[in-house]
Order: structure tokens, then C-alpha cells, then sequence
């Protein structure tokens, strides 16, 4: 595996927060907007999943989430700020890894929420890189229990990961943003398909499905 050392979760979170909330400021109406990632969720469902993970790890990490539930948007993005100030602190002094999980769901949820509103992806966030080395454990796994040999994953940019046990077989490469939707149950299989691969990527498709992530039937966005 070659890629930079992750930003420790209290770093990576509190930017995902902000950028949230900076994708919601003065968009009228916006919590209705159904998301085409989440076909179920509107704005508001994806925001109020996002609090209600941070509730869950704070409780797991020892702390109480305020007893009132909030309703409106900015009443749980306030509730999402005031639990994540303690669970900063609190992952900061687990040592910064514990929070990894919750950290990639919502960083992948604030790239749903772009892909929603029409907002590009960022150039850079501190959460990308420990949220994609969640991915990448994740898929490495679903490649090896499947039995299938090893894939190289490379972005355009250069850095490069092994997915599975043992020598790659095959190498699939997309720019950086692409490969993390793929990893994270964004793209379709034709849409994987069409990445570009060393080899048929035919063996390696059913393991884009793993934990909570399967390719939608569709072209994702």
C-alpha cells in the first residue's frame, strides 16, 4: 500500500461538519431535495443520519447526546455541532483512529450531498484519506473472501493500493474521487466497468458489493 499517513478523525470530522453546513447556508427548500445517491433520503433524512450516528459514537465513547431531537435542518445541523465539539475531544483522546467508520460515512454522505445539490467535489478534505483507507480495508476484504485474486487499485494522481492477499492480478485506475465512489457503492457496474482495467474486471465485480455498499442497477452519481 502506498499512499499519505490519514488525518486523525478530530481533524477530518469537524471538516466534514463545516462543509455540510456550508453546502446548506441560504439554499431555501434545500431539505426537501431528494438524493439520488440515497434514493430513499431526502436533505433532511441525510442530515438527520448523520446526527444520529455522531448520538450513537458519542454514547459509545462515553458521553450523552442532548435529550432534546431536534427537527428542523439547522436545529440538527446546531445538535450535529454540539455533539461532534465533545466527540473531537473524545476521539482525540482515544488517539485520533476510533472514529474512522463514522468519519467515512459521513465524509461519502457530504459528497452524496454535493452530487445532490450540484456542487463539485472538494480538491481536498482532511477526511478523504482515512476515509479511503476505510474503503479499501473494506473491499480488500470482500476480495479475499471471495476468493479472488489481488487488485491493484491506482488513481491518476499515483498512489496505489492492494486490495486482497498476494500479487495483484489486475490494476484498475480512476481519478481519485471516482475510485472512492466505486469503492463506496456510488457507480454502477457499467459504470465500473467502463474504469480503466489492466483485465476483465468481469472476476472482480460482485466485490464492489461488501458491508453496507452495493453498485445501484443505474448510473450513480
Amino acid at each position: 500500500m502506498r499512499a499519505s499517513r490519514p488525518t486523525p478523525d478530530f481533524v477530518a470530522y469537524p471538516e466534514v461538519r463545516s462543509g455540510v453546513r456550508a453546502l446548506l447556508a441560504g439554499r431555501t427548500g434545500a431539505d426537501r431535495r431528494p438524493v439520488p445517491a440515497c434514493p430513499e433520503w431526502t436533505v433532511a433524512d441525510l442530515v438527520d443520519h448523520l446526527v444520529t450516528i455522531a448520538d450513537r459514537v458519542l454514547e459509545r465513547h462515553g458521553g450523552t447526546p442532548p435529550a432534546a431531537r431536534p427537527v428542523t435542518v439547522p436545529e440538527l445541523l446546531d445538535h450535529w455541532d454540539d455533539v461532534g465539539d465533545e466527540l473531537d475531544r473524545r476521539l482525540a483522546a482515544a488517539g485520533g483512529r476510533s472514529g474512522e467508520v463514522m468519519v467515512m460515512d459521513a465524509y461519502t454522505h457530504e459528497l452524496d450531498l454535493r452530487a445532490a445539490l450540484g456542487v463539485s467535489p472538494p480538491v481536498e478534505h482532511a477526511a478523504w484519506a482515512p476515509s479511503f483507507e476505510v474503503l479499501v480495508r473494506g473491499f480488500s476484504g470482500s476480495v479475499a473472501g471471495r476468493g479472488l485474486p489481488s487488485l491493484r487499485l491506482r488513481t491518476t494522481g499515483g498512489s496505489e493500493w492492494t486490495a486482497g492477499a498476494g500479487r495483484p492480478a489486475a490494476t484498475v485506475t480512476a481519478p481519485a474521487h471516482e475510485l472512492y465512489r466505486a469503492l463506496a457503492g456510488r457507480r454502477s457496474p457499467a459504470q465500473l466497468t467502463e474504469l480503466a482495467w489492466s483485465a476483465a474486471p468481469g472476476p472482480w465485480l460482485p466485490a464492489f458489493t461488501w458491508g453496507p455498499f452495493s453498485p445501484p442497477p443505474s448510473a450513480g452519481v
